[in-house]
């Protein structure tokens, strides 16, 4: 005997899923770092590195990039010698703030809840 398939009760997505096009941004690799390291304030390329140590240069430049391109983060040519370049959150990363912070809360409580290895 099959069980019964329930119907889903739950509201249906908008027509443009606004939590896909949110997941697309966080659920890319090393994203989310980038956004929780960018919240404190503007960092430069290479202090970005220093703060996601297994991130490889090619990658963080094309999660840059990528961020950029969404209007998540600005880049900001500095008018140094030698020139250099920091990135910042926009007003629209700093909405993503929050939403990182509940997932790690989440993280933290699904960790304790897990059981111990031995």
């Amino acid at each position: 005997m099959s069980l019964k398939v329930r119907k889903n009760r739950s509201a249906p997505p908008p027509q443009t899923c606004a939590l896909t096009e949110c997941m697309a941004i966080i659920a890319g690799a090393w994203a989310p770092n980038v956004i929780w390291h960018l919240r404190a304030g503007p960092r430069r390329f290479n202090e970005l590195r220093l703060d996601i140590p297994p991130i490889s240069a090619k990658v963080l430049s094309q999660r840059l990039r990528e961020l950029e391109s969404r209007r998540v983060i600005t880049r900001t040519i500095q008018p140094t010698k030698p020139p250099s370049v920091e990135y910042a959150l926009t007003p629209l990363g700093q909405q993503l703030v929050p939403a990182l912070d509940a997932i790690v809360e989440v993280g933290h409580k699904l960790k304790a809840a897990a059981p111990q290895e031995m």
